[in-house]
């Protein structure tokens, strides 16, 4: 429980950082009208974080771990596909489709 309260803890922070990091700045054209895409990429980049971090501490073997980010590479690869054909954003039911994806991947790294 206490783990899985950390992970919350832990994207929250990390999503937010993201946030405040990409309105700090000048808004640049992707991070202004590409929320959904960085959305999905933030939470990609934190599971290949979490995937390092469960390797290290050895709840995951070399195998799991390289299965794992072979699925997270297909999910980013889908993404970019998507974005590609609506002129570099994704519609919610794409944004929906890549966040289920990832939400099974989240259990499987949790276990």
């Amino acid at each position: 429980m206490k783990k899985q309260i950390l992970i919350t803890l832990s994207l929250a922070a990390a999503l937010t950082s993201a946030a405040i990091a990409g309105s700090a700045a000048a808004a640049t054209p992707w991070q202004h009208h590409h929320p959904r895409r960085a959305e999905v990429n933030a939470r990609l980049d934190y599971q290949h974080h979490r995937i390092a971090e469960e390797r290290r501490e050895g709840d995951l073997t070399r195998r799991q771990a390289h299965e794992l980010r072979a699925e997270d590479r297909g999910i980013r690869a889908e993404e970019r596909f998507d974005a590609s054909r609506h002129h570099g954003h994704l519609t919610r039911a794409e944004q929906h489709r890549l966040n289920h994806q990832e939400n099974r991947i989240s259990r499987q790294i949790g276990r």
